[in-house]
């Protein structure tokens, strides 16, 4: 899967994502970092990419309607330190399978998948 890693986590999460098959590109190696969210949105939408964040401003499902982009997985982890992330996303995407335009939202206890084919 095509994946955008939004500039609010490790650069380096994309060799994880790598090693897990995925071909990720993070907002750092394209030079949009401090960019507004919107042009960082439109560039994962335009490059088919799933998208990962901690940004809240991802949480409001209605304007972000399931099916209508590429995918959000939105980490809501209390201490998101590069070891935390990097566990939660590996098992995230060992244990769902294809996430493509799903809505997944994450903390260290729970990972609610909102799928597109779900009503």
């Amino acid at each position: 899967m095509k994946i955008k890693i939004d500039e609010n986590l490790p650069v380096d999460l994309a060799a994880v994502l790598l090693e897990l098959g995925h071909e990720p590109d993070t907002v750092h190696d394209e030079g949009m970092e401090g960019r507004p969210d919107d042009e960082v949105w439109a560039a994962a939408q335009r490059e088919g990419r799933f998208f990962i964040t901690q940004d809240l401003r991802w949480a409001d499902t209605r304007e972000y309607v399931l099916g209508s982009h590429y995918g959000i997985l939105l980490l809501r982890l209390a201490d998101p330190d590069r070891r935390t992330v990097f566990a939660k996303v590996q098992e995230i995407f060992k244990a769902e399978g294809d996430l493509s335009r799903c809505y997944v939202v994450a903390t260290e206890n729970k990972v609610r998948v909102k799928r597109p084919d779900q009503p």
